[in-house]
């Protein structure tokens, strides 16, 4: 699990000399923020379902055969992307309610596959697919670039080195901008 550790300030009730660890990943899996992408991924799965399987459907009949190639061939590509978004959430949220250990939680992420993807818009064609297509893999992509990043925070957060307070927060900056060019 991924920690950082923090000195509190001199207006904190924990003593100045003792540190506070924080696990990134527990605070967000146990937020309002997680809920509401929860929520948000899910209702995005039904969406995209619903749509597909109804008005979808009624849209894609009325398409040219190229255009329907490129409908059937970006519907598989939003049910794909939704499913990995979702079981990345479905884990997230197993671990949450404590139905899996962190361990379980990393190996079931290792078989997730996340990614940032090209967006399909400069695909000959695209804008002549139907609106309601359209506007979720629009929704889709933008869900999963939050999840990605999301994901990456989690994952490789940047640790930061307790410290004692410091008069002036913007010196202890500057030196270490400077020792880091310093360095041969």
């Amino acid at each position: 699990m991924h920690h950082v550790e923090w000195r509190p300030s001199s207006g904190s009730s924990v003593p100045q000399n003792e540190c506070v660890t924080i696990s990134f990943v527990e605070r967000f899996t146990r937020s309002d923020q997680f809920d509401q992408i929860f929520r948000e991924g899910m209702g995005l799965v039904e969406a995209s379902a619903s749509y597909l399987d109804g008005q979808g459907r009624k849209d894609a009949r009325d398409l040219t055969p190229a255009i329907a190639m490129l409908y059937a061939t970006e519907s598989m590509r939003l049910t794909t992307r939704l499913l990995e978004l979702a079981s990345w959430l479905l884990v997230r949220r197993s671990l949450k309610s404590g139905e899996i250990t962190p361990e379980e939680a990393r190996v079931k992420r290792r078989r997730i596959k996340l990614a940032t993807v090209a967006r399909p818009a400069h695909i000959r064609g695209y804008e002549q697919l139907p609106e309601g297509l359209r506007t979720l893999v629009d929704k889709s992509y933008a869900l999963n670039d939050r999840i990605v990043q999301i994901d990456r925070a989690l994952e490789n957060p940047t640790v930061a080195v307790a410290r004692a307070p410091v008069a002036n927060p913007v010196g202890v900056q500057l030196a270490v901008v400077s020792r880091a060019f310093d360095q041969n």
